[in-house]
């Protein structure tokens, strides 16, 4: 039987910059290909369908284990349109890594693993995509799950808001408020969250602050 294949776009050892688990020494393993095209989207290079250069399930958790972490994050793209991603992360879990999953929030997501950390997009307004979350990914929250509401103007917050509320995420999993790097400034959603008394999270890109909103590889 054939060792499954996946499309990668890259691998990298580098520090988690975003969730609730930023700040973290990380092994990184980003996927090629998207369904969407969010207007903030920083990693378009990694977009294209059927692109990337192929590599084995035993190749990637080789990688992750010679990288000396034990923190391994799945990414994109959107990992979730490959169909041996799954495989992949349950081949990781035995292997024993800690495993997060970084997803758009339109592909069903019932086919991972229980032990997977979800940071599921909940794609806001300015994104052009808002249209296409798949409701029950939200419905069926996990206490170690993450929802990411990325920020871009007043809109975009006051849409994340209500939709937080319409699947009383807060109770369910951690929700986090990201700012769009360069669009609003972080004090002011900072401003709005704490005059709502939100319980959520600001949610700030470290690499970003680190290396320059364009790095690779970190």
């Amino acid at each position: 039987m054939q060792e499954p294949e996946l499309l990668i776009y890259e691998t990298f050892a580098g520090i988690q910059g975003e969730s609730t688990h930023a700040g973290r020494l990380c092994f990184f393993i980003r996927l090629t290909g998207c369904n969407l095209r969010c207007s903030y989207c920083d990693t378009k290079k990694a977009q294209p369908i059927g692109s990337g250069t192929k590599r084995t399930i035993d190749f990637l958790v080789k990688e992750a284990e010679e990288s000396g972490l034990r923190l391994v994050e799945i990414t994109g793209g959107e990992p979730m349109l490959q169909t041996p991603t799954p495989e992949l992360c349950r081949r990781l879990l035995n292997a024993g890594f800690e495993v997060l999953m970084e997803t758009n929030g339109s592909v069903d997501l019932s086919t991972l693993p229980a032990e997977v950390k979800r940071i599921i997009d909940w794609k806001t307004p300015s994104s052009g995509e808002s249209d296409r979350m798949l409701e029950s990914n939200y419905r069926n929250l996990r206490k170690h799950d993450e929802v990411k509401f990325v920020i871009a103007d007043r809109n975009d917050y006051e849409a994340s808001v209500r939709t937080m509320r319409k699947f009383d995420m807060a109770s369910r999993a951690t929700v986090l408020f990201a700012p769009v790097f360069g669009s609003i400034r972080p004090e002011t959603l900072v401003e709005w969250m704490r005059r709502d008394h939100l319980p959520a999270r600001l949610n700030l890109q470290l690499h970003k602050l680190i290396w320059g909103p364009d790095a690779e590889g970190v």
